[in-house]
C-alpha cells in the first residue's frame, strides 16, 4: 500500500471511530472544492473521502491494519472505482458526506395533520375599582374552534385520508442531481400532500379540509384582587384550535386600567387630594372621606367611607397615610394605605368684615407689621417644597 490513510486523516492507528469522523468533517469541510481555492484541493478531497471510505468500515479497516488495501482492485469492495470522482466509476453517493459531516440524513417522514394551535390574546379594559377587588367579567373571543361538521377530520361525510400517490404515504420526495461530485440527494415536502402523505379527495365544505373554522364565543374571566395595567390572565387550552382539530393554545387576556377621578394609584397605594379651607387647617377638624369601596355593590357599605383626623396647625402639602385602605397585594395578604395629601386653600375674596377679623388675628399674633424672614436652606427651594409635600 502506498498511502497511510491514518496519516490523511491526522489521526493516530488507534484513533475511535468519532475521532476518525471528527477528523474526516473537518479535513471535508476544509478541501471540499466549492471552498477551496487551492488547485490540487479536489484530489485531497479524494484522498481524503477514500480514507474515510476505509477507516470507518470496521471490516475495511480490519484488512487494511494486516496489510491488505480494500479499495484496490480485487479487494473484494468495488476498489477506488467507487468514488465517482474524475478517473473514478459514477456511484459515489454524496448523502454519505452529507452524512458523515452534519449527521444522520435521510427521509423525515410524514408530519401529522393534527397539530397544535396557537396561543391567542385579547385586551380587557378595567375601572381602578375592578382591578383593586377582583370581579368576573364576560370576554368576547375570536379564534379557531374545532369544525362542527366534520369534528376536526377535515374530511366530507366521514370518509378517510387516502395515501397520496406521489410520494407513496412518505410525505416528501427525493430528487438525485448529476455533478462531478457524483450524485447529489435533496430532499423536500411532497409539493401534493404537502408533507401530510395523505390527501383528503372530499375535504369538508365547513372548513376546506382544516378541520377548524373561525368563530366568536364568549367566556368569563376571573380577575384577582390587587392586579394593574399590564397584568395578564392565563387561561389553559382557551387559544386557537390547532390544524386537524389539534389542541388548542391558551389565551392571555392583557389588563388595562382606566384612569380614576378622584383617585390615583402608586403600587399598593391609592392617593387622593382634598383641599382644606385655612381656618379647618389652622384650627384642626375631622373629615368623611368616600374609598374606592364605594364604588362596589357586592362590598360591606360600612367600607364605602372613613373619618380622617386633620390636626391643628396643618401645613398645605401634609399627606396623611390610612393604613389598610389601599389596594389588595396580588401576591400576598394585606393591603397598601390611602395617602390623604392636604391643600390648605388661602381664601381669595374676603369682605370687610372678614378683613377686620383677619387683622385682628394678625395683630393678636403680632404679625401686624413683621416683616418676611427669609429662610435660607442649602436644599433652595426645590428641596423646601419637596420637604412640604412629604411632611
Amino acid at each position: 500500500m502506498t498511502k497511510d490513510y491514518y496519516d490523511v486523516l491526522g489521526v493516530s492507528r488507534d484513533a475511535t471511530s468519532e475521532q476518525i469522523k471528527k477528523a474526516y468533517r473537518r479535513l471535508a469541510m476544509k478541501y471540499h472544492p466549492d471552498v477551496a481555492d487551492t488547485p490540487d484541493a479536489a484530489e485531497k478531497f479524494k484522498e481524503i473521502g477514500e480514507a474515510y471510505e476505509v477507516l470507518h468500515d470496521a471490516n475495511k479497516r480490519a484488512m487494511y491494519d494486516r496489510g491488505v488495501d480494500p479499495m484496490a482492485p480485487g479487494g473484494g469492495f468495488g476498489g477506488a472505482q467507487g468514488f465517482g470522482f474524475p478517473g473514478g466509476a459514477a456511484g459515489f453517493d454524496f448523502t454519505n458526506l452529507v452524512d458523515a459531516m452534519f449527521g444522520q440524513a435521510g427521509s423525515r417522514g410524514p408530519r401529522s395533520r393534527v397539530r397544535r394551535g396557537q396561543d391567542a390574546l385579547v385586551r380587557l379594559s378595567l375601572t381602578l375599582a375592578e382591578a383593586a377587588f377582583g370581579i368576573t367579567k364576560p370576554v368576547r373571543v375570536e379564534t379557531a374552534v374545532i369544525c362542527g361538521t366534520c369534528n376536526g377530520s377535515g374530511a366530507r361525510d366521514g370518509a378517510e385520508p387516502v395515501t397520496c400517490s406521489t410520494c407513496h404515504g412518505q410525505g416528501d420526495i427525493t430528487q438525485i442531481q448529476r455533478s462531478f461530485l457524483g450524485d447529489i440527494r435533496t430532499t423536500q415536502p411532497c409539493p401534493l400532500c404537502r408533507g401530510y402523505g395523505t390527501t383528503i379527495p372530499n375535504p369538508c365544505g365547513e372548513c376546506s379540509g382544516e378541520g377548524r373554522v373561525r368563530s366568536q364565543r364568549t367566556i368569563n374571566v376571573k380577575i384577582p384582587a390587587g392586579v394593574d395595567a399590564g397584568n395578564r390572565i392565563h387561561l389553559e387550552h382557551q387559544g386557537e384550535v390547532g390544524p386537524g382539530g389539534g389542541p388548542a393554545g391558551d389565551l392571555y387576556v392583557e389588563l388595562s386600567v382606566e384612569p380614576h377621578e378622584t383617585f390615583t394609584r402608586n403600587g399598593d397605594d391609592l392617593e387622593m387630594v382634598i383641599k382644606l379651607p385655612m381656618t379647618a387647617a389652622a384650627l384642626g377638624t375631622e373629615v368623611t372621606l368616600p374609598t374606592l369601596e364605594a364604588e362596589r355593590d357586592d362590598l360591606d357599605p360600612e367600607l364605602g367611607a372613613v373619618r380622617l383626623t386633620v390636626p391643628s396647625g396643618t401645613q398645605s402639602g401634609t399627606r396623611i397615610p390610612i393604613a389598610g385602605r389601599g389596594v389588595p397585594r396580588l401576591r400576598g395578604a394585606g393591603r397598601g394605605d390611602l395617602g390623604v395629601t392636604l391643600l390648605v386653600q388661602t381664601p381669595s375674596r374676603l369682605d370687610e368684615h372678614q378683613r377686620s377679623l383677619l387683622r385682628q388675628l394678625a395683630d393678636a399674633r403680632g404679625e401686624g407689621g413683621a416683616e418676611i424672614a427669609v429662610e435660607r436652606q442649602h436644599k433652595g427651594v426645590f428641596g423646601w417644597l419637596k420637604d412640604a409635600f412629604t411632611q
